[in-house]
């Protein structure tokens, strides 16, 4: 597989041979297309003052469907030829049947670039990215010597799509990726705290790379081991929770944001089913999903279905206004697409998946929401969480939180987990800060066994009477 720009219709199809037997499978269908793929990555990781893994991939492939109805025919190969092609069409053909369908309109091209064609990976030499994981190393044991592990990973990507329609609409995208993650254990009297941080975007390693980047980055992840370090076990009961902005977000992705997907909506299976012009949260609150934002780690310049990219407005002052949509939910749904037909590559049809998802801002001071808590408790970071998509029940573990009492934070709490549900916290939000901010640049959302680089984003949140999970009275 040549690394040369992936311009498949001129150098594996012939594109109106091609063009022509994509047109055979989609003869009497409701849409469907020809989705080619070239994407390269690169990762490299250091761990224990060594570098413990270095791995590159490449690969290539295409992917074509044909839509009836709610029936998707699909099939996908790797050998990039015109046999494998047509045996390709002969099967997602099987979907359509006699036919019966009226092709759905074309997306309309836009000529916004949201994100630079640069190569990440070819634009850095090896030896430098290595010297980078080591200074990192480096650093962070010079800052403390309670520093007993430091773990960092450099990744970045490559991905060039082509998309042909039956109609004959062409379009490219080439999305860079890159990231910067460091994680570091301290160790103090026997006891041992972790602590991470990290973020990119679609853009190349230059700003990951950059000294002022990685040394915050890096003093992030030891400021939040050594809170842990000292830390005290989570109260478990029923509390008043301030969320911290940015990457706290992810609550809201995971569960409201999936809630909030076309699919799930359409077959009834959502909590915010047959919600649309209702109340589903607190006066002023307003939830987008915004793939538009330049250099975002979800951000999309078109999506995997050729629709560009929008500002979705799905929760407007408390009232469901919106869904997300790819084409053909949008079509069985009676509105427009959205932009949100995603899939993780060739391998996979689209399906509505999210971009970069946050909640609006408001006009009060964050400190002055922590001081309203009479006995609560000050989440500021995420790790892993639980969510049931049909009723938006959830479970998140704190990586950094804090009990309060009387408006004073009075220590940093340990092993604290989060446990409600979405429909019900969004009706129970009681302040919104003034410090909205979105994540670092470190989302990847699965869905369907599919996973998508995502953004998340919030402003500080004060929420009434949310279960917390912890081994403290």
């Amino acid at each position: 597989m040549s690394e040369s720009v992936f311009r498949p219709f001129e150098t594996v199809f012939d594109r109106d041979t091609a063009l022509g037997v994509l047109r055979e499978a989609t003869a009497g269908a409701d849409d469907g297309e020809l989705f080619c793929e070239r994407r390269v990555s690169e990762s490299l990781m250091l761990d224990d003052q060594r570098i413990k893994s270095a791995s590159y991939n490449a690969s290539e492939g295409f992917g074509l469907r044909a839509v009836c109805g709610e029936v998707t025919g699909y099939a996908h190969s790797t050998h990039m030829t015109m046999q494998a092609l047509r045996r390709a069409a002969e099967t997602a053909r099987l979907a359509v049947g006699n036919g019966g369908g009226v092709l759905a309109d074309a997306p309309a091209p836009t000529n916004q670039r949201l994100y630079t064609d640069a190569d990440p990976i070819a634009g850095t030499a090896f030896s430098v990215k290595i010297d980078l994981l080591r200074e990192i190393d480096d650093f962070l044991r010079g800052l403390d010597a309670r520093v007993v592990q430091v773990s960092a990973m450099l990744a970045a990507g490559h991905t060039q799509i082509e998309i042909l329609r039956p109609e004959g609409l062409h379009l490219r995208d080439i999305r860079p990726m890159s990231r910067l993650n460091i994680s570091v254990i301290v160790e103090q009297d026997g006891r041992r705290e972790s602590g991470s941080a990290g973020g990119g975007g679609r853009a190349g390693l230059d700003g990951v790379m950059a000294r002022d980047n990685w040394q915050a980055a890096a003093r992030e992840a030891l400021r939040i081991a050594l809170v842990n370090l000292r830390a005290e076990p989570a109260p478990a009961g029923v509390f008043d929770v301030v969320l911290g902005p940015g990457w706290p977000g992810i609550l809201l992705h995971e569960a409201v944001g999936h809630g909030l997907e076309g699919d799930f909506n359409r077959k009834g299976t959502s909590a915010f089913a047959g919600l649309m012009g209702q109340q589903v949260a607190a006066k002023g609150v307003t939830v987008l999903d915004d793939g538009t934002i330049p250099d975002r780690r979800g951000s999309i310049t078109i999506d995997d279905e050729g629709t560009p990219s929008a500002r979705n407005v799905l929760i407007e002052d408390g009232v469901l206004v919106g869904y997300m949509q790819d084409r053909q939910n949008a079509r069985l749904m009676g509105v427009a697409p959205t932009g949100n037909g995603r899939r993780e590559s060739y391998a996979y049809p689209p399906m509505p998946r999210m971009t970069n998802t946050y909640m609006l801002g408001g006009e009060t001071d964050p400190a002055d929401l922590v001081a309203g808590l009479a006995d609560g408790i000050h989440a500021v970071g995420f790790g892993g969480g639980q969510v049931d998509i049909t009723n938006g029940k959830f479970v998140f573990s704190c990586t950094e939180a804090y009990r309060v009492r009387n408006g004073k934070v009075v220590a940093p709490v340990k092993g604290a987990t989060l446990i409600g549900d979405g429909a019900t916290a969004l009706t129970k939000i009681r302040g919104l800060g003034n410090d909205m901010a979105l994540d670092p640049g470190m989302g990847t959302c699965g869905k369907a066994g599919q996973w998508v680089p995502v953004g998340v984003g919030q402003p500080s949140l004060l929420i009434g009477g949310l279960t917390v999970g912890g081994s403290a009275a």
